[in-house]
């Protein structure tokens, strides 16, 4: 398995104070809540304290009353006398009901005052990381796995919204209660208290032994789903080659192996956890032993039921320990990651605001590249020393082999990547001195991969845009004869798209990105490979379409097929990142060069077609 899973499920601290100074910054604008939330602690401690004090006072003075208000103060009669009516034991139960209730109430409001805390800061997180996904280049898509984006804003933020009702914050109280029932002991009786804490360091031991070890039976496990779950997305993914080529048993029986790693490693998880659960409750059993071996005849009987009381109240918070211990790990290895990414470098950034600067000038269409050098790796150059420009209102081809860099040349005017050396200007200005949002208002881009979004037909032409208005929709649609299809559908414009547009032929939604913009009124108009997949049919259908969305407009257009680009003005051949030549359809053919040899090629390759069809 790839090092990339071992790294996505590396658990590390289970308290790293560098990543809650940097987690801060999200929860501190709740911090009166989480004030509140630790001061909570000690209502809930006292109501912790009571029972067992009721229970003792009470019945001390039930059957030595002198005794007791001696013991307990002048305020025990006003506490434990009866209404009338009521025995003494019946308001005892009463008193013992009546704490158990207020107990109750306060354990809910501190549960739901941690959770409504951690859901808010995690809220903001969750918008940071969603915020920070955008505006990422599209250099750092190419290299980082969707899955793991995804994972960033769901399942790591979940992580590390549970430490607050089962982390740090139940950590904190754990501990508090745990040094005051431990003083409480001290108090009530100093020799027996420490007769009974004598065995708390041999737990406190085992609690080291066991974090060593469950920290790596956690790690097994997390690395065995990372591999449970990379399997069943490839399996899912790739589901037509696998049934294509009869692959299903073997993907079964590698499915059958990781699935039985991944039990076996979480046995071991378990083991260790029942083996720690046992052991708290051993120990239990051994400070009750010593409690009334050593308190028999040095306290009273309730000071017995006292001590029993509070010493299993001060060893519950150990039971849980493996759980605050898992969740604690995950949520520190989640944060780390979400950081990872809100601290990534955003290469392409907007200029700094300039007071006083002129406004740009209106959008006039012109594109210019001046000396353009770039690579996505190093110094592995996909275009070379490119230079060109683009009158306003000039239609122009790029046309070139696979990897010759026409989709480059997009990518760069787009800004989705900066140019590693030369300038590329829109309007006379260089795309850096731009703001995104202007320069991607002044270029509309057709793609070859039409992606839709959920929602309806309208909703993916505006693309929620409020100033493009339904007529201003239809308008568009009717334009690149998008409008019959659409007048089809059950709804019309208000129909609804599924996910990826798979109600729609690949003809129907390139249409509709064609409609979209044309809708967006940008000046500059770019169409990457865009009828690639439409059919011969389809693509003459849609030809008056495409020249209404370059009506008035600067058009570039990347194409394989030849045919749809004669009429353009001007042709640029790219081989190897650079200018082999430019001109018109009938000077490049009559030059017999790159374009002439690409263009008899596609011709022949079409006369074969058409002559084998009838056969067919």
């Amino acid at each position: 398995m790839s090092d990339a899973f071992h790294e996505e499920e590396a658990l590390g601290k289970a308290y790293d104070t560098r990543l809650l100074v940097l987690l801060w910054r999200y929860v501190s604008p709740y911090r009166w809540q989480v004030a509140l939330t630790l001061l909570m602690v000690v209502p809930i401690f006292l109501a912790e304290l009571a029972p067992a004090w009721i229970i003792k006072t009470g019945l001390d003075y039930t059957f030595q009353p002198d005794t007791a208000e001696g013991a307990a103060g002048p305020w025990t009669r006003w506490v434990f006398d009866p209404p009338m009516g009521l025995s003494t034991l019946a308001w005892l139960a009463l008193l013992y009901l009546g704490v158990a209730l207020v107990s109750m109430g306060l354990q809910f409001a501190h549960m739901l005052l941690m959770s409504v805390t951690g859901q808010s800061a995690m809220r903001d997180v969750r918008k940071a990381v969603f915020d920070k996904i955008q505006k990422l280049d599209m250099g750092f898509f190419d290299n980082y796995p969707v899955g793991r984006l995804v994972t960033r804003a769901t399942n790591d933020v979940e992580n590390v919204t549970e430490m607050f009702s089962a982390g740090v914050v139940a950590l904190i109280t754990d501990v508090f209660k745990m040094v005051g029932f431990a003083a409480v002991l001290f108090y009530l009786n100093p020799k027996l208290a420490l007769a009974t804490f004598a065995v708390i360091p041999f737990l406190a031991v085992a609690a080291v032994v066991f974090r060593l070890k469950v920290r790596e039976a956690f790690r097994a496990v997390r690395v065995r789903i990372a591999r449970i779950n990379a399997h069943i997305q490839e399996t899912i993914t790739g589901m037509k080659v696998v049934q294509l080529f009869t692959r299903e048993a073997r993907n079964m029986r590698e499915f059958d192996r990781m699935n039985a790693d991944h039990r076996d490693a979480w046995n071991q998880s378990i083991r260790y956890d029942a083996l720690l659960f046992a052991l708290v409750e051993m120990v239990g059993g051994v400070t009750i032993a010593v409690i009334v071996w050593v308190g028999t005849g040095l306290v009273e009987a309730g000071v017995l039921y006292q001590f029993i009381d509070y010493m299993r109240r001060f060893l519950r918070p150990l039971q849980d320990l493996s759980a605050k211990y898992s969740v604690m790990q995950s949520s520190m290895a989640s944060s780390e990651r979400i950081f990872q990414l809100l601290q990534t470098e955003v290469p392409i950034v907007d200029p700094e605001p300039v007071e006083d600067a002129p406004p740009l000038a209106e959008s006039r269409g012109s594109v210019e590249f001046d000396g353009v050098w770039f690579a996505y790796n190093e110094e592995d150059w996909v275009l070379k020393d490119l230079s060109f420009k683009v009158e306003p209102g000039a239609r122009i081809a790029f046309v070139g082999a696979t990897g010759a860099g026409k989709t480059t040349v997009i990518n760069l005017l787009s800004r989705f990547y900066e140019a590693t050396r030369g300038r590329v200007l829109v309007d006379g200005v260089d795309v850096r001195e731009m703001p995104q949002r202007e320069l991607r208002r002044r270029v509309a881009t057709v793609l070859q991969d039409v992606f839709l979004f959920s929602g309806s037909v309208s909703d993916n032409i505006s693309l929620g845009r409020s100033d493009i208005g339904v007529a201003q929709i239809e308008r568009a649609a009717r334009a690149v004869e998008a409008h019959p299809f659409i007048e089809r559908m059950p709804e019309g414009y208000a129909t609804e798209i599924r996910e990826r547009g798979t109600n729609l032929s690949a003809g129907q939604r390139q249409l509709l990105s064609f409609a979209r913009a044309l809708a967006h009124g940008a000046q500059i108009l770019v169409l990457d490979e865009a009828t690639s997949s439409i059919d011969s049919e389809t693509e003459a259908m849609i030809q008056n379409g495409i020249h209404a969305l370059m009506r008035d407009k600067t058009a570039i257009a990347i194409a394989h097929r030849l045919s749809t680009i004669r009429d353009v003005d001007r042709i640029y051949v790219l081989g190897q990142g650079q200018l082999l030549e430019s001109g018109g359809h009938t000077e490049l053919v009559a030059r017999g060069g790159a374009y002439s040899r690409l263009f008899s090629l596609q011709a022949k390759l079409e006369r074969a077609n058409a002559e084998a069809q009838p056969a067919g």
